[in-house]
């Protein structure tokens, strides 16, 4: 082994220059692979991360507007969800594990001391933290008891805490909202830099204290388990609509009335999305890195050429045809893995550098949702770009290694005489 590479050093040697030139295109290539991957990566996972913890197979349902006149009822007509409709889909199908709601209230000026913020409060039931994935930093959010006895409790966010609180732990203190004084319970994480505010409180509270007791909720957000294909999620969807067309009275093929939010639907499209993205990745990846292939196999039948003599010494010595095809491929491996590795190193190199950077910058826009985030190569990327390396390699050298073992003992001792 230790001669098989000592002759690949020293055909390399011979030929630096044209060896350097040839591999910087083998290098070029798969850095190039890497910048691509990582930035198909760096979207996806921004992507990935908007959607954080929210429950990927929920579906969220708001009121709408009617479109079409039904049972004497003219089109344009208001319909809005209640409390009851949430108790009829949790009873009603065999499909929804979970069922949740919200309730927007009016913008309130929250004061604490001498310190004040504006912020919107939202009623909600005890599974919206599960089912849109809120992360508590401290404390709980609201819970059964509080919605049974409508307690006076609020759950509050990083702006609120930041500006009222001016790092004192805010727990069990009181802060009045409008002109209802809540009791804080838990802080939820968020951006700590941004001025606006939205808190939790009680969706029984919320609705008692803004709307003198009545049950409407703006969005119903449910989980659902068993709909496995697209034909059995439209059926439930159907089905589900048609129940809440016989509750609120609208047809039940006015899609207006009631408007369906499919987080599935949204992941299952974001998915597809992607891999078309990584094919298109994939493709123009590698289609760079063959002409750096083509460019190790010229330069193989150039070594080819120019040590035909040689080669027939070796097989007028006994000399296997074996022996020399593993000569010729080990060399072309050895090219395309060695400038290989060099343009992996820079890829990555350059990626965790634009990691670093919108780390440090906080890598988020103006609190929309971050759409590039962690550019970088997992594992299996950089398996998948060695073994592309090794095949490059190997079919780079194919033809020369097979040209040089089809070589005649007494031809190859004449060639160039």
């Amino acid at each position: 082994m230790r001669e098989l590479f000592l002759e690949i050093w020293t055909s390399v040697r011979r030929n630096k220059l044209r060896t350097c030139l040839t591999g910087f295109s083998v290098a070029w290539g798969i850095f190039m692979l890497v910048i691509l991957l990582g930035s198909g990566n760096g979207l996806k996972h921004g992507v990935e991360s908007n959607f954080g913890d929210y429950a990927v197979n929920s579906i969220e349902l708001y009121g709408g507007w009617t479109s079409m006149p039904y049972k004497g009822y003219q089109k344009g007509r208001r319909i809005r969800l209640y409390n009851n409709d949430l108790e009829i889909i949790a009873r009603e199908f065999a499909e929804v594990d979970e069922v949740a709601a919200n309730a927007w209230f009016s913008g309130q000026t929250a004061t604490y001391g001498k310190e004040f913020t504006s912020v919107w409060l939202r009623g909600a039931l005890p599974k919206i933290a599960e089912l849109e994935g809120l992360k508590l930093s401290a404390g709980r959010f609201v819970n059964d008891t509080d919605i049974k006895e409508r307690r006076k409790s609020i759950v509050i966010d990083a702006p609120m805490r930041r500006i009222l609180f001016k790092g004192e732990d805010p727990l069990g203190k009181e802060v009045k909202v409008g002109t209802a004084v809540y009791t804080v319970i838990g802080v939820i994480e968020g951006d700590a830099q941004r001025n606006s505010s939205s808190c939790y409180i009680p969706l029984t509270t919320g609705q008692l204290l803004y709307n003198a007791n009545n049950p409407v909720i703006n969005s119903a957000i449910i989980t659902v388990r068993g709909l496995e294909t697209d034909e059995a999620m439209a059926d439930f969807e159907q089905r589900l609509l048609h129940r809440l067309a016989a509750e609120h009275d609208f047809a039940p093929e006015d899609r207006s009335a009631i408007w369906l939010d499919n987080m599935m639907e949204r992941y299952k499209s974001f998915s597809m999305v992607f891999t078309g993205i990584n094919f298109f990745i994939w493709t123009i990846g590698l289609g760079t890195l063959l002409a750096g292939i083509v460019g190790v196999s010229n330069i193989m039948l150039v070594t080819v050429s120019e040590r035909t003599a040689e080669f027939g010494i070796r097989k007028a010595l006994g000399a296997k045809p074996a022996s020399i095809i593993r000569l010729i491929l080990t060399e072309s491996v050895m090219i395309t893995a060695a400038f290989g590795y060099i343009g992996m190193v820079l890829g990555v190199a350059v990626m965790e550098g634009v990691d670093f950077v919108m780390k440090q910058s906080g890598g988020q826009d103006d609190g929309m949702g971050t759409i590039f985030l962690d550019p970088t190569l997992d594992l299996g990327v950089a398996v998948s770009a060695t073994v592309v390396l090794v095949a490059a390699g190997l079919v780079a050298g194919y033809v020369p290694a097979y040209r040089a073992a089809q070589l005649k003992t007494i031809d190859a001792l004449r060639y160039n005489k």
